[in-house]
């Protein structure tokens, strides 16, 4: 049997376990989904010595990698993945990028020294926009009034459904080792969006506000403070791999439907 183990059982990765495990893997990890404390070194040892692929999902801690820190010296597989974000890239303006942008310039200088040290050791590093699906998209936030329109024109983000987030990585299990972007073919404003979520949902649209007048937390500020388009062509050319949501429009209408 072909044994997948994944650091940081947590949205994204469920959705990637039970691709895997659709496609005949056998599954373990650490995190909130998991079968193995991350800090119990034995089990996860045991667990990387059966495991044929090993992914990590866990983000940086300040100016480390837990797992690289911890546990690097016994990833030696074959297959190494690591979800990265688009955010190492930083600004751009609002113009495309590919896997050859430079990296590090950023809000996400930790995130991005972390992308260099998987990449380094040969993984495939899957650098992810904005993630949404069921449970965590931009009807939920409408619902919890959380949902906001900023008067920022020109502003556009790029996003990724999290279903094709899990066929991206497990199309990569058969990949050479480098970066790619996994995102969808319509990067939009976060207004245009929340519009097409309220009339789907036909409930009144939160009200223009400025940046200021939005109140939004300093999280929230950094992600308005880039602007750029996410191109996904070289996932395509090398993984094969096409968004089952290629736009935030089908991704709203599947999350509705289901």
């Amino acid at each position: 049997m072909t044994y997948l183990f994944i650091f940081g059982l947590g949205y994204s990765a469920k959705w990637i376990r039970a691709e895997a495990e659709s496609a005949g893997y056998i599954v373990e990890g650490t995190g909130r989904g998991g079968t193995v404390s991350f800090d119990d070194d034995a089990a996860v040892t045991a667990a990387l010595a059966r495991a044929s692929h090993v992914l990590s999902s866990v983000p940086p801690d300040g100016e480390s990698d837990p797992v690289l820190d911890r546990y690097g010296a016994q990833l030696d597989h074959t297959w190494l993945g690591y979800l990265s974000s688009t955010g190492v890239y930083g600004d751009a303006g609002g113009a495309w990028v590919d896997e050859s942008a430079p990296t590090g310039h950023g809000r996400r200088s930790a995130r991005a020294e972390m992308d260099g040290r998987w990449l380094d050791r040969g993984a495939r590093v899957f650098r992810l926009p904005g993630i949404y699906g069921p449970g965590r998209s931009a009807f939920d936030r409408i619902r919890e009034g959380r949902a906001k329109r900023i008067d920022m024109p020109g502003q556009v983000f790029s996003r990724v459904h999290v279903a094709d987030i899990a066929r991206g990585v497990i199309a990569g299990f058969v990949a050479p080792p480098g970066a790619y972007n996994l995102a969808d073919d319509l990067p939009c404003s976060q207004n245009r969006l929340i519009e097409e979520a309220c009339a789907i949902m036909d409930a009144p649209l939160p009200p223009l506000q400025s940046l200021e007048e939005a109140n939004l937390s300093p999280m929230a500020r950094g992600f308005y403070a880039e602007n750029r388009r996410v191109a996904n062509g070289k996932a395509k050319r090398v993984l094969g791999w096409r968004p089952q949501y290629p736009d935030y429009r089908s991704g709203l209408r599947g999350i509705a439907e289901s």
